[in-house]
Parts: C-alpha cells; sequence; structure tokens
C-alpha cells in the first residue's frame, strides 16, 4: 500500500481495486468470543461495536466484562447502550460494579456452553495481567471452541513492531492459558485518524498474522471512514467503529443511536 497526499493535503491509501467486492463482515464459527489485547489497544471499544455488530445480524448476543485490572474504559461502561440493541451484559452489580478487585460471576461460567445464546463475548483485562483472569477458567475453557482475538493497535506502545505484537501474544497466552486463534486490526488516533493509519495497521496486524500462520479477522475503521473508497479496497472485512465509552475528554455515541 502506498500512501498519497490528495490535493487537499489529506492523507489517503494508494489501493488496488479489488476483483471482487469487499468481504463481508467477519461471522464468529464458535460461539464464544474472547477479545484481547495490550493496554490502549482499543479492545474494549471493539469487544462492544461487535456485540452490537452481531446483534444487529440478528443473534443472541451476552458479553461479559472480564476487566478486573482497569478501572476505566471498560464495557460496563455501555451497558445501557449494549442493552438498548438487546444485549445482555455480564458485570458485577452494586458496590462490587466499579471495584478492581478480581470478581468472577458465577454466570460467566455459564455463558461458555448456554444454548440460549448465540455468541458469548468476553472483554479481557490489558496485557498479560488482564488475561490472568482466563487461566481461573482453565477447567472449563480448555475443552470449548473458540475465536481468541488479539487486538493490535500500531499506535500504542509495544505493539508498533512486529516483534513486540508477538511478544504481547507469548505473555497472554502464557498468562491466559489460551492461543490466539485470530487478530483484529485497531489503529487508530481517535478523531484524528485517516485513512493512512488505518493502512498502517493493516500492515502490521498482517506481518503478525503471517509470523503466526493466523488469520486476520477483520479491520476496524472509524465509522466516519468507512465508506471512503480506500476502506472500501481493503481486501479484508470492515467493521466500522462509533465510540461507545466515555472519556474524561469527551461523552460517548449516545445509547440509543
Amino acid at each position: 500500500m502506498e500512501i498519497a497526499r490528495a490535493s487537499n493535503g489529506t492523507k489517503r491509501m494508494n489501493l488496488p481495486l479489488p476483483s471482487t467486492a469487499q468481504p463481508p463482515f467477519w461471522r464468529p464459527v464458535h460461539s464464544l468470543i474472547i477479545v484481547v489485547g495490550n493496554y490502549g489497544s482499543g479492545k474494549t471499544e471493539v469487544a462492544v461495536n461487535l456485540a452490537l455488530q452481531l446483534a444487529g445480524q440478528g443473534l443472541r448476543v451476552r458479553l461479559a466484562d472480564l476487566d478486573v485490572v482497569n478501572l476505566y474504559f471498560r464495557s460496563r461502561e455501555a451497558q445501557a447502550c449494549l442493552e438498548a440493541h438487546q444485549v445482555e451484559v455480564v458485570v458485577p452489580q452494586g458496590p462490587m460494579r466499579y471495584a478492581d478487585a478480581p470478581v468472577i460471576l458465577p454466570q460467566v461460567r455459564g455463558m461458555i456452553a448456554d444454548p440460549q445464546v448465540d455468541c458469548a463475548i468476553f472483554d479481557v483485562g490489558g496485557n498479560d495481567v488482564g488475561a490472568t483472569v482466563l487461566s481461573s477458567l482453565h477447567d472449563v475453557l480448555a475443552g470449548t471452541p473458540a475465536h481468541v482475538l488479539q487486538v493490535i493497535n500500531a499506535r500504542r506502545p509495544f505493539t508498533s513492531t512486529v516483534d513486540e505484537c508477538l511478544q504481547m501474544m507469548d505473555s497472554i497466552e502464557k498468562s491466559g492459558r489460551v492461543r490466539v486463534t485470530e487478530l483484529v486490526s485497531n489503529t487508530h488516533l481517535l478523531d484524528d485518524t485517516d485513512v493512512s493509519h488505518v493502512a498502517e495497521g493493516v500492515r502490521l496486524t498482517a506481518a503478525v498474522a503471517q509470523a503466526r500462520a493466523l488469520p486476520l479477522a477483520f479491520v476496524t475503521v472509524p465509522a466516519a471512514l468507512s465508506t471512503c473508497a480506500d476502506v472500501l479496497a481493503l481486501p479484508h472485512p470492515v467493521m466500522p467503529l462509533t465510540r461507545r465509552l466515555p472519556t474524561p475528554w469527551a461523552p460517548a455515541t449516545p445509547g440509543g443511536q
């Protein structure tokens, strides 16, 4: 992919037009989806948007907030939005809702093989520390087919090179006692993201995928860029991403939208 500047000074990707339409969005084969990644990779926004995307396809989706190490940017912050779209959210209630204690609800284990759920999504905490929670579920996870998605943001520390991404993968797998099965490209700079950042992330994530012989499941793109010709030319499924988690400097998209 080559990066060029348009006459207005904005960056754009020079991508060959594909011979066929962009692949349809990624659809899970297994009912269990585990989302992991490093701190700041955007994995929680990916998990929340993925839940909404799958629910929009008519699937029965349940999301468990398993981030027990970070008080901020947890999927429980998007609970109203998720429930407005018929996504069930499993999260501690009462005084434990905002605690940083390692609370694993009994419902989490029940999600793993619940016939009433088409997709169970685990939003796991960052780095190897956050992934430790998975090791406490190893007795039930070990025999359960699952998608383990590692979210990669090339603009975050410790995942800006192939070697760093592989080291992060190794540490998460060791700590969580799971194997990453697919990758998600989620490179962005919040509201300053342009298509060149998307291209940068795709290049890095594709190289990591090649190094481990793993599929690149899908690419996230800010919703405002999702219809750009350069994005439509990507040879990977694309998930338009809308910010659903509030930040100290900006509110999230309203829950019902």
